[in-house]
């Protein structure tokens, strides 16, 4: 139990150390290219922080173990809405762009629709059959259309007589020093490298510890996929969107939680069920009653209070309800 433990402990230094590389990488990629931080956000950074639930579904899926495929989605998902956006907007009020109030929170709300519909089987045994997993693939593949579109317009939009400008600096202290060594233009794929390979290393160190601790405390599969496992997954989100926030970019820390929302469902689930068909379990039917509802209440606090800005109190609203329904599921349990 101790080395576990100290495990999990370390996992937890790679994932911090492995998002303050990833968004450093990220944010001086849009500046270079003139990217807006927000499609970054929504495509390399959910893409790279959701590699921990795409390993752990994919060896749950080999291995039979659905409820925890199941339970690390639906959890993750959950826990990056509540917690992980709660969390973020403590620490600073996050103003969201018109286009993710608009678009990008409502095609995660209709990422959620589209996997309960493909679930219902109406009167059947409910799987996630391999047609459904290329059905929610077609979804991915329309929102990466347009991830792409909104980047083609973000460089319309740049004036075609001005310069580019050098990119700021995007680390902090000893990295300065460290980077100086490195052309410029290899500084920022290195570190999108360099804290992508962190945090999908730690990101599986503390799953596989806290999974340990867990089955000692004789918790069943389920449970320990949707609250253990999904949260061991989404911490590799939390870290990201926390450090994006401390550092402003909360173009980055938002669209991370969307992103990861949609790309958890549409490719991580879309593709464990084209590897092998997915048994549902009913009893997943209240979490993903609770994701829908929490997708709605995000989309109406964008007009709550100041216009498109999730205030220091909505976001408290938001963690006091993870944790109001996560011991209701534990005291069930």
């Amino acid at each position: 139990m101790l080395i576990a433990i100290l495990l999990l402990c370390l996992g937890l230094v790679a994932l911090v150390g492995g998002a303050e590389f990833f968004v450093g990488g990220a944010a001086g990629i849009a500046r270079r290219y003139r990217v807006s931080e927000l499609v970054i956000g929504l495509t390399i950074v959910s893409m790279g922080t959701s590699a921990p639930e795409l390993i752990v579904n994919t060896f749950a899926a080999f291995q039979g173990s659905t409820g925890l495929a199941f339970g690390n989605i639906i959890g993750s998902n959950n826990f990056n809405l509540f917690v992980i956006l709660g969390i973020s907007g403590l620490i600073t009020p996050l103003v969201v762009q018109k286009p993710t109030v608009w678009k990008e929170i409502p095609f995660s709300g209709g990422a959620a629709l589209l996997l309960a519909i493909l679930v219902l089987d109406f009167g059947r045994d409910p799987v996630i059959t391999r047609i459904d997993g290329l059905v929610l693939m077609v979804g991915f593949g329309l929102f990466l259309a347009y991830a792409w579109r909104s980047m083609k317009q973000d460089n319309a939009a740049e004036s075609p007589v001005s310069s580019p400008t050098e990119p700021e600096s995007s680390t902090n202290g000893w990295m300065d020093v460290a980077m100086g060594i490195i052309p410029k233009k290899f500084q920022e794929p290195l570190l999108l490298i360099s804290g992508l390979a962190l945090l999908v290393v730690g990101g599986r160190i503390v799953v596989d510890q806290a999974i340990i601790i867990a089955a000692t405390m004789g918790m069943s599969e389920r449970i320990i996929g949707l609250t253990i496992v999904a949260m061991g997954t989404s911490l590799p989100e939390l870290a990201t969107s926390v450090v994006a926030g401390i550092r402003g970019k909360a173009d980055i820390a938002v669209g991370n939680v969307i992103g990861s929302n949609i790309f958890n469902i549409l490719l991580v689930l879309g593709l464990t069920g084209v590897i092998i068909p997915l048994p549902y379990d009913r009893s997943f039917d209240r979490e993903l009653l609770l994701l829908g509802i929490g997708t709605i209440a995000v989309f109406i606090m964008m007009f709550t209070g100041k216009r498109h800005r999730l205030d220091r109190w909505e976001a408290a609203l938001l963690i006091i309800g993870y944790g109001l329904w996560t011991g209701l599921v534990t005291f069930r349990a």
